[in-house]
């Protein structure tokens, strides 16, 4: 049951954070994420921030979605060699102001990044959320600020500075962005942009975000500082087509009214419908590429008539492989396999080579035994001949034996694959 789901339902991973609750590590997704990913039609599957997972990833197929949201810095490492232009003072109050997201979780990178590449590699659809939107630039070769206050925001005239993050108004807090045109974002938001401004006001919680952004991504948004506060890859994008890469600084699942479930625009949860939908396409895409025919189910009559066919190829294959006689016993049973064979009934190529494997290479049992009886009485004259060779007579022979053994199999496989791509063609 369990797999026949797996084939039904869409999988989306997501990797949980981690906090330390009444003296206990407490492994956390935030529910809007998890709401809006159901809502849609698909099934999240928690991926736990636990020592090793990064090696199991293999276990949780099939995936055919990856969402990434929150939770600490990256490790600089994985971006930068060095920590450039912030001196040692300012790198010591960057910890102390943001010391819930400056402690670097490395097995949380590792999980993550490896997720990212993964749907990279294979087309996955992907969906970032703030940390997630920086997991995937730094796997695609952009870097990040280490500090966006330190590196951009102060250094920006004062009418243009955006304050990212507010500890204290967490899902309250907006600030303002310009919504790049002909993107997936603005045709998200199309009903709340004024055609002037292309403006809206997002939720953020965040000191880090995207320097340098990787070549393949296009910036969907910029806020006033002008840091980029989303992206998206065009060559890998039509959800229809099981298509989704994208990264979004900013919330769209927090930006909701007061004590209230509905959103600020309308375009809110399009991230979550459109990355939903690619993921439904995604497994439907992946299932037809690895979906195997069930077997026919045959009749009672059927299915011993079948089973009486392979136990006479079974029997063919043994004697022909062995070289040895055959009991009277067996010849009614071998018989079968050779009506079998002389019938009209066409054989794929596939069926014939197994057929083959199985030791059906005779077309009627009599002609089969026959032909034994003369390899059985030519093994007795060669073991008589040889018996008679010196060694070295016998060690060039078995030289000479051995290479054209190996013409043989090269000449032998040129000529099948030359007739398998005319049976392609």
């Amino acid at each position: 049951m369990a797999t026949e789901l797996s084939n039904i339902l869409p999988r989306v991973l997501i990797v949980s954070r981690r906090t330390v609750r009444k003296n206990k590590f407490v492994d956390f997704v935030g529910e809007y994420h998890l709401d809006l990913i159901v809502s849609y039609g698909a099934v999240p599957v928690i991926v736990p921030r636990v020592t090793g997972v990064h090696m199991l990833l293999e276990s949780f197929e099939p995936i055919h979605g990856v969402l990434l949201c929150e939770g600490e810095d990256i490790d600089p490492s994985l971006y930068e060699e060095e920590v450039s232009g912030l001196t040692p003072e300012e790198l010591d109050e960057i910890r102390r102001v943001h010391a819930s997201d400056t402690s670097v979780d490395k097995e949380k990178d590792n999980i993550e990044m490896r997720l990212a590449k993964l749907c990279l590699e294979r087309n996955i659809p992907y969906l970032g959320i703030c940390r997630g939107s920086q997991v995937l630039n730094v796997a695609c070769g952009g870097n990040l600020y280490l500090d966006v206050g330190k590196e951009l925001t102060n250094k920006v005239p004062e009418d243009l500075r955006v304050m990212h993050m507010d500890y204290d108004n967490y899902d309250g807090h907006r600030h303002a962005v310009k919504v790049v045109e002909n993107t997936p974002l603005s045709r998200w938001f199309k009903d709340s942009l004024e055609e002037r401004k292309m403006e809206l006001w997002v939720n953020s919680y965040h000191h880090q975000g995207v320097k340098r952004l990787a070549e393949r991504f296009v910036p969907m948004a910029f806020a006033p500082d002008g840091l980029i506060e989303g992206f998206y890859d065009p060559d890998a994008y039509n959800p229809e087509e099981g298509k989704f890469i994208m990264g979004l600084q900013f919330h769209p699942e927090r930006m909701r009214q007061p004590d209230s479930d509905e959103f600020n625009y309308p375009g809110c949860p399009f991230a979550y419908q459109e990355f939903v939908k690619a993921v439904v396409a995604y497994q439907k895409k992946l299932n037809s590429a690895t979906n195997v025919p069930r077997p026919v189910k045959l009749d009672q009559e059927m299915e011993k008539k079948r089973k009486s066919i392979v136990r006479s190829f079974s029997i063919a294959r043994i004697i022909y492989k062995g070289g040895r006689g055959m009991h009277v016993s067996k010849e009614s049973e071998l018989e079968v396999g050779a009506e079998f064979l002389e019938s009209n009934t066409a054989l794929t190529l596939e069926q014939e080579s197994r057929l083959k494997q199985m030791g059906a290479t005779v077309r009627n049992s009599s002609s089969f035994l026959a032909r034994l009886r003369l390899n059985e009485e030519r093994e007795a004259l060669a073991r008589k001949v040889m018996g008679n060779m010196s060694v070295e007579q016998l060690s060039d022979l078995m030289s000479f034996y051995h290479m054209m053994g190996q013409i043989c199999s090269e000449v032998l496989e040129k000529k099948l694959h030359g007739m398998v791509n005319d049976l392609a063609s």
